[in-house]
C-alpha cells in the first residue's frame, strides 16, 4: 500500500490533507492513492448541497456540520467555489462560514476550485470525496457553487441531495425547471422568516405534486403523486418497521439558518432519506442508477485524456482543418476516433 494512502487510514490529518492535494491536481501518484483507498470506502454518506447564490447553502452547511457533531459523527466538508475565466483563480471562502468548526479535529473542512468544470462541481470532488470517507468520515457534506437550472452533477455523486431555496429571489420560477426539482430529496426553504416564505412553499408543493402526476403518465420511476406529498405535507409519519416502499417524495422544511431554526427538523427528513435509500428495493435501485451515471462520467473522462495524450497532433491538425473549413467537424471527430480506437495516427487522420 502506497504510504500516503497508509496514514490517510490512520486518520493523519496532514497526510489527509496532501491526499486530497494530490487527487484534485491529478499529481504525483495521486491514481495509486485512489486505488488503495478505494477498498475502505464506501461507509460514509454523502450529503450534496445546492441551489441558487444567496440562499444560505454555506451557513445552512455550518448548521448541519454542528447538528451532525452533536450525534458523535465525524463530518467532512467538500466546499466547491467557482474559478475565474479570466484570471483561473478562486476565493475558496465558503469555509470562513464555518470557521467555529476548524479547531475540532473530527471535522475536516477542503475547499476545491471548478477549474472550469460545469455542473456545481470540480471534476475532482468524487476522488477527494473518497479521501475523506477513507479517513473515517461518517458524513461528507459536498456544497456546490450555485447552480442555475441544470447544472446537477452533485446528484451523480451524492447518496441524498439537499436543494436550498430562499423566498424572494426568483426561486419559486426555478422550482418550475424540471432540473432543479427532479435533483431534490429534500428541500429547504431558508430565510423562511422572509416575506414570501409560504408562496416559496407552497410553489413548491404545487411543481412537486405535478411533476409526480407528469411522471406517473410517462411511467418513470422517480415521479411523487399528488397524495403522497399531502401526506408529506401534513407530516405523516413512515410506517412502523422501517421506510415505506415506493417513490421516494421530496419534504420541504423551513429554515432560518442564521438562527439555527428548523434544522433539527431538516437532519430528520435527511435521515428519513438516507432511510429509504439504504432501507428499500426502490433505494437500491437509485443507488444502482447513481452508481452507473458516475460510472459512465469516470469512463468519459478517462477516455478523453486517453485520446487527448495518443491524438496528440492529430487533433491539433484537425482542428486546423476545420478552421480553415477543409473538413466539417463531425467527420473529423468521426476519424478521430477512427485512429483513436486503431491505436496509431495514420498520415492525414486529423484532416
Amino acid at each position: 500500500m502506497h504510504p500516503l494512502a497508509e496514514k490517510v487510514l490512520a486518520r493523519d490529518t496532514r497526510a489527509t490533507a496532501r491526499a486530497c492535494r494530490l487527487a484534485d491536481d491529478r499529481a504525483g501518484d495521486h491514481a495509486a492513492i485512489l486505488k488503495d483507498l478505494f477498498p475502505h470506502t464506501g461507509r460514509a454518506w454523502i450529503l450534496g448541497v445546492t441551489g441558487n447564490p444567496g440562499a444560505g447553502k454555506s451557513t445552512l452547511t455550518d448548521r448541519l456540520i454542528g447538528a451532525f457533531r452533536k450525534q458523535d459523527r465525524r463530518v467532512a466538508v467538500v466546499a466547491v467555489d467557482p474559478t475565474s475565466p479570466f484570471t483561473g483563480g478562486a476565493i475558496l471562502g465558503d469555509r470562513i462560514r464555518m470557521q467555529a468548526h476548524f479547531g475540532d479535529p473530527d471535522v475536516f473542512i477542503r475547499s476545491l476550485a471548478t477549474r472550469g468544470a460545469l455542473g456545481g462541481l470540480s471534476r475532482s470532488a468524487m476522488d477527494v470525496a473518497r479521501v475523506l470517507d477513507a479517513w473515517g468520515a461518517d458524513v461528507i457534506l459536498v456544497e456546490t457553487v450555485g447552480v442555475g437550472q441544470d447544472e446537477l452533477e452533485i446528484t451523480r455523486m451524492a447518496h441524498t441531495t439537499l436543494v436550498v431555496a430562499a423566498p424572494g429571489m426568483g426561486d419559486e420560477v426555478q422550482a418550475i425547471k424540471a432540473g432543479i426539482l427532479e435533483c431534490a430529496d429534500v428541500f429547504a426553504v431558508n430565510k423562511a422568516d422572509r416575506d414570501g416564505a409560504d408562496t416559496a412553499v407552497r410553489d413548491l408543493e404545487l411543481m412537486i405534486a405535478l411533476g409526480g402526476e407528469v411522471a406517473k403518465a410517462s411511467g418513470r420511476a422517480r415521479g411523487h403523486s399528488a397524495a403522497a406529498l399531502h401526506a408529506r405535507a401534513a407530516g405523516a409519519a413512515a410506517p412502523l418497521g422501517g421506510p415505506s416502499e415506493g417513490p421516494w417524495v421530496p419534504a420541504i422544511v423551513r429554515t432560518v439558518a442564521t438562527r439555527n431554526e428548523g434544522v433539527a427538523s431538516l437532519v430528520e427528513q435527511l435521515e428519513g432519506h438516507r432511510a429509504w435509500l439504504f432501507g428499500t428495493e426502490a433505494g437500491a435501485a437509485r443507488r444502482e442508477e447513481r452508481l452507473r451515471e458516475a460510472m459512465h462520467v469516470q469512463l468519459r473522462d478517462a477516455l478523453t485524456d486517453a485520446a487527448v495524450v495518443v491524438l496528440g497532433p492529430a487533433l491539433e491538425a484537425a482542428v486546423h482543418a476545420v478552421a480553415r473549413r477543409e473538413i466539417d467537424p463531425y467527420t473529423a471527430s468521426e476519424r478521430l476516433v477512427e485512429a483513436f480506437r486503431a491505436g496509431a495516427i495514420t498520415p492525414g487522420a486529423g484532416a
